[in-house]
């Protein structure tokens, strides 16, 4: 069987990756280690320092190493966007009502995009925002300055809902912010180079995962219910399921990014990492394994099949 070397930071994108890792196992002879990698600087490091060969979050950082002469290759993206909720006060209608307020942001993850989203809404120089870091709150725990008064509102990652919704804040429906997401994928080109096939067969394995996830919930859970759940410490099923739930909302069958989508992260990135300004994003994409599936029919006759064998057609 083959071997590939998955890595990641977060326990939040665990049932993806397992899912990822038994479909790569089950149907195309290639054997996932699936790595977890903490602290910011080591995971940064993994794909240069031969510890991982893909990595599947934080991309950010890698449009630096790339204007530093790095040769980077992104290849697939599941996530619809950025799957987070506006959380408010449940007296909030909508959201002209930020106007001369504050909007608590959370520091680690993607800060800018809260920038992007209150520019699309017209609301960038209505708005103040405040940086509020998980050691101040808890992880992702900045709904409590929203619950204080101290602000109008916060994005929250759906699978940390619960509390903010029983502290009495309610979900404000609003556009998503288009940008790349969790679960997309990068490798060093040279290893893309090396190993074609490998790296086809491995998007089959992540259209297959995110398939099954989607169509096949029952099925997923079983993967999820193992192994996932016990990395993210859940205890309960019903609370896994809701996790899961809430994952599965933000996924999308073909990995594509949209062009907005690059666009906005890039700019994201330029925030974040400064001497990522004047490389041209696209230039890192590569979606030839994701097309030439698509083309074949591979993930239209995935969908079809999963459906077929739940009774959805």
């Amino acid at each position: 069987m083959r071997r590939l070397r998955l890595a990641y930071r977060d326990d939040d994108r665990a049932p993806v990756i397992f899912c990822i890792q038994e479909m790569a196992a089950r149907h195309y002879d290639i054997d996932v280690e699936v790595l977890q990698i903490r602290g910011t600087e080591a995971y940064e490091s993994a794909l240069f320092n031969g510890s991982a060969d893909i990595i599947i979050e934080h991309l950010e950082y890698l449009y630096e190493e790339a204007a530093k002469g790095r040769k980077i290759t992104m290849f697939c993206a599941p996530s619809r966007g950025g799957n987070l909720e506006l959380v408010v006060p449940g007296r909030v209608q909508g959201p002209e009502e930020f106007k001369g307020k504050i909007l608590a942001v959370r520091s680690s993850g993607q800060p800018h995009a809260v920038a992007l989203w209150l520019r699309m809404m017209g609301l960038e120089r209505e708005v103040r925002t405040l940086l509020v870091k998980d050691s101040e709150v808890g992880r992702w725990g900045q709904w409590k300055k929203v619950a204080s008064g101290e602000c109008i509102g916060v994005f929250l990652s759906p699978l940390y809902l619960p509390e903010a919704l029983a502290a009495g804040l309610k979900v404000l429906p609003v556009p998503e912010i288009p940008i790349v997401g969790h679960f997309a994928q990068a490798c060093q080109s040279v290893f893309a180079g090396e190993n074609p096939e490998l790296l086809r067969d491995y998007v089959k394995a992540v259209a297959h995962a995110i398939c099954l996830m989607i169509y096949r919930r029952d099925e997923a859970l079983k993967i999820v219910s193992a192994e996932p759940m016990k990395r993210m410490k859940i205890r309960s099923m019903a609370e896994m399921e809701r996790q899961f739930d809430a994952i599965v909302k933000g996924l999308k069958p073909q990995p594509y990014p949209t062009p907005q989508a690059i666009a906005n992260s890039y700019e994201i990135a330029t925030l974040e990492y400064p001497g990522a300004k004047g490389l041209d994003p696209l230039a890192l994409w590569d979606l030839h394994w994701v097309k030439g599936l698509d083309d074949e029919g591979f993930i239209d006759s995935l969908i079809k099949e999963m459906r077929r064998r739940t009774g959805s057609l």
